[in-house]
């Protein structure tokens, strides 16, 4: 059964992972279009945007904490390590940055966001970073 769960919390990881790239890489876009005043473009990413982070963002982020808590169940020792504490401070940060996302959704949508594209291809590495402190953290172990 553990192997199983491990199996698809790494799926949902991906998806996750995918929409969190991806969507501030839309607002990217779409403010570049609102400077330019594309209002064609920028209704087309209103869309997208929204879609995403209900259809495909959401649910994965659920998935993800929902099978990693059941990891934790099973295996409840990796409580008591360090880099399961840093790893969870990590994911915790992740749903944070999920939820800014959502606030820039509504500000796009709302047509009030006044961030710059230059702004969201800085925000867009977050999770990168993330990403990488976590899955080397769920390999090393390292304390």
């Amino acid at each position: 059964m553990y192997l199983w769960i491990k199996g698809l919390h790494i799926v949902a990881v991906v998806t996750w992972f995918a929409a969190l790239f991806y969507l501030p890489r839309l607002y990217v876009y779409h403010a570049m279009a609102r400077e330019k005043g594309e209002q064609q473009a920028i209704d087309y990413f209103t869309v997208m945007e929204r879609k995403l982070y209900r259809g495909i963002m959401t649910p994965s982020m659920i998935a993800v904490v929902g099978l990693g808590a059941w990891l934790l169940i099973l295996m409840p020792a990796w409580l008591g390590q360090g880099w399961m504490h840093v790893k969870l401070l990590l994911v915790v940060g992740l749903v944070g940055y999920h939820h800014v996302c959502l606030i820039y959704l509504k500000q796009f949508a709302a047509g009030r966001c006044e961030k710059s594209h230059v702004f969201f291809r800085w925000f867009n590495e977050l999770p990168v970073i993330a990403l990488l402190a976590i899955v080397l953290l769920a390999v090393l172990k390292p304390f």
